[in-house]
């Protein structure tokens, strides 16, 4: 494995935060743990962040200082309950979508991870990698791990969890020939700046001003406007940071939640009755 390029940070306390109707605690604690051991044994070692992650009993608040990883069903009800662009304290959140992921058949928990860590990676999701083509033109690359080879396919487990594959540092840096080095956690990646089937990265090009595009691993690109869903990191990539909108106060937050709860019991209610 090769040696971290970055020198180690402080420990980051993470705290989460499981909002979601379709996940239980027999969901949740086995994927933390599967999760704590990720970031420690595999992430931490070759890009040098560390975090400690705990669960928040319910109706509990999250630990002041920390960093949310927030389980939802969908941005509907994030909005709803009012988790945005970052906590209450201003810091950064990410945010998984639970039953968007069990509609498109995919794993909650790849998408857990995948939040993780480019959220560890990249918490003000503002760090750029420049690749010049030219004496005059050139593309910036966005600091995301985990998109580039994202699809379950290329995940892997531990403890029986599926998790998200991640690049490493190494697969920002253009001068290093193919095979020459370990690009990815799961050694599927061959050379810098490539993308497995299914995967993606956010690039803008700093010639043309033309704004945030989604590369494909096809090679086509797209706007990334069209393509990231509200409350994701995609999105607000997209949104200047002085207006990105911060979290309801956890007990507002809670309400929120009872409220919300309530209404999904009386529309099962009357359809029970409509049945």
């Amino acid at each position: 494995m090769p040696q971290s390029t970055h020198a180690q940070t402080p420990t980051i306390q993470i705290s989460v935060i499981n909002e979601s109707t379709i996940l239980t605690e027999t969901d949740i604690t086995p994927a933390v743990a599967a999760l704590q051991k990720q970031v420690t044994n595999d992430f931490r070692p070759v890009w040098g962040t560390d975090a400690e992650l705990t669960i928040v009993a319910k109706g509990s608040q999250p630990a002041s200082g920390s960093w949310w990883l927030v389980l939802l069903d969908d941005t509907d009800q994030a909005n709803a309950l009012g988790y945005h662009d970052l906590t209450t304290e201003g810091l950064p959140i990410g945010k998984v979508f639970a039953a968007s992921d069990l509609k498109a058949g995919t794993s909650w928990t790849v998408t857990a991870s995948h939040e993780l860590l480019e959220m560890l990676g990249d918490p003000n999701i503002n760090l750029t990698v420049f690749v010049q083509n030219s004496e005059t033109a050139g593309m910036l690359y966005a600091y995301e791990v985990c998109d580039a080879c994202e699809d379950d396919s290329f995940g892997y487990k531990i403890d029986d969890i599926l998790l998200s594959d991640f690049v490493y540092p190494s697969w920002f840096e253009n001068f290093r020939a193919a095979g020459s080095t370990r690009f990815d956690q799961m050694n599927k990646i061959q050379k810098p700046l490539q993308l497995l089937t299914g995967g993606y990265i956010g690039v803008f090009n700093a010639t043309s001003g033309s704004g945030w595009q989604q590369i494909t691993d096809e090679q086509h690109p797209t706007n990334l406007k069209n393509r990231g869903t509200v409350g994701t990191r995609r999105e607000r990539r997209n949104t200047p940071p002085d207006l990105w909108v911060t979290s309801l106060p956890p007990r507002k937050i809670v309400s929120n939640a009872q409220k919300y709860r309530e209404q999904l019991q009386t529309i099962q209610h009357k359809r029970e009755a409509a049945a």
